[in-house]
């Protein structure tokens, strides 16, 4: 009963967070609200206080309801399958994929170079290799769930939003290569051997048995929502089969040797969504009326986030430094890959000069590699996770708010979103 007050207060102090930031008149969308009221009742605020209920106490509450964040990131990633409809594809598929592929790669590569710069600058006991080369794999990841946030909440259309869900979706497919290939490395240096089978046919048995799970669950959805007359039955059974991917998501199979098929959870529902989206004559309704009954489940989502943001990791200096030249290059990789391939791709000058900095918030998949970096043993993946969570703290705050001001600077969002509009017109009366 403690876990189920503490989320009901999660999702409460998530709208409340966002009504005292309208009071307040800042103009920052509701993801960092929710994330803030997450710090908030998590383990270093209020759970503190040890009162069952009132906020999380430590982390191990909060991993009895990561069932959640994983439902939640199902429903994100079947959503911008939505953005992979084929007549859009037509327009924008082969600069997305390029931009996509481009900006995660530079990324990956500059912190990789700023970070081994460091190692010998700090030295190796500090920051050993193979550590900075796995920080500058994880690098290449970008949070979809935030963005996508925004772009609902402030209702984005134009150029830069029709290029940046795509991209967002790609680099989970992007971000699993290059980690698979540096963390292998890294492996190598740690004292194993390179194994061409965790580096190469690991990571692509994972992306394209992914994307056959989601492609027949997607022609089997497709086929039994003809079984129905009603769009509310056709929407439960879409939640359905989004619960049951997930779940299916998660099975591992054995083959040989250390070859093994796996799936990622993001791009087997991402491949749900997507053919679910271009087979189904219902799927423009359905996606709509999903839309309102995840936009609670997307809220408790972000609550959870921050409060698994672990505010211990400031006790560290080493961990700020090492924290700083993360974001800092990393961020400078995101914008000048995206401003090199989209000039490559002549694209208009808002592309060129506001897609870059919508792609700097990072959290979930970062958040997954880290777990498979603790591969490295206890010392160099505590140093990993540490640095990883201080970054995903600055980029969780900030970067959902760079997002919006960048998508208003690009003329894609209305002056007055529906909020503000409701919040003016109640003012009136």
């Amino acid at each position: 009963m403690s876990i189920l007050l503490a989320t009901a207060l999660s999702l409460f102090a998530g709208l409340m967070m966002t009504r005292a930031f309208k009071l307040m008149k800042l103009k920052l969308p509701d993801v960092t609200a929710f994330l803030i009221a997450g710090v908030c009742v998590g383990p270093f605020l209020l759970g503190r206080l040890n009162v069952p209920g009132l906020g999380f106490n430590d982390m191990e509450e909060l991993s009895k309801v990561s069932v959640l964040s994983n439902v939640a990131l199902g429903f994100i990633a079947f959503d911008i399958g939505n953005e992979f409809r084929l007549a859009q594809l037509k327009q924008t598929g082969k600069t997305a994929t390029v931009i996509g592929i481009i900006q995660a790669v530079v990324a990956a590569l500059l912190v990789d170079a700023a970070l081994i710069g460091l190692h010998f600058v700090v030295g190796p006991e500090v920051l050993p290799l193979p550590a900075a080369i796995t920080l500058g794999a994880i690098a290449s990841a970008t949070a979809p769930a935030a963005t996508l946030m925004v772009v609902r909440q402030y209702k984005a259309k134009g150029p830069v939003t029709d290029l940046l869900l795509p991209i967002v979706a790609l680099d989970d497919a992007v971000g699993l290569i290059v980690f698979a290939v540096s963390f292998g490395i890294a492996q190598a240096m740690n004292g194993g051997s390179l194994n061409i089978v965790s580096v190469i046919v690991n990571p692509l048995l994972e992306i394209l048995c992914s994307l056959i799970l989601g492609t027949l669950m997607g022609v089997a959805l497709t086929a039994l929502e003809k079984l129905f007359f009603s769009n509310s039955n056709r929407l439960s059974l879409t939640i359905a089969f989004v619960m049951m991917t997930i779940s299916l998501a998660s099975v591992k199979i054995p083959l040989w040797g250390d070859a093994r098929i796996s799936f990622s959870s993001l791009l087997v529902c991402m491949m749900l969504g997507t053919a679910f989206c271009n087979l189904s004559e219902y799927s423009a309704d359905i996606m709509k009326r999903s839309e309102r009954w995840t936009v609670p489940l997307y809220a408790v989502f972000f609550v959870i986030s921050g409060a698994q943001l672990d505010l211990g990791v400031f006790r560290y200096p080493v961990i700020i430094l090492i924290g700083i030249v993360y974001i800092l290059v990393r961020c400078i990789g995101k914008y000048c890959g995206a401003l090199g391939s989209s000039i490559l791709m002549k694209c208009e000058p808002n592309v060129r000069k506001y897609l870059g900095i919508t792609l700097f918030p990072q959290a979930g998949v970062a958040l997954g590699m880290v777990v498979s970096a603790q591969a490295l043993g206890e010392e160099m993946g505590g140093l990993i996770r540490n640095i990883i969570l201080f970054s995903v703290l600055i980029y969780e705050l900030v970067g959902p708010m760079l997002t919006k001001m960048s998508l208003a600077a690009a003329g894609e969002i209305a002056p007055a979103s529906s909020e503000e509009a409701n919040r003016a017109r109640f003012a009136h009366r």
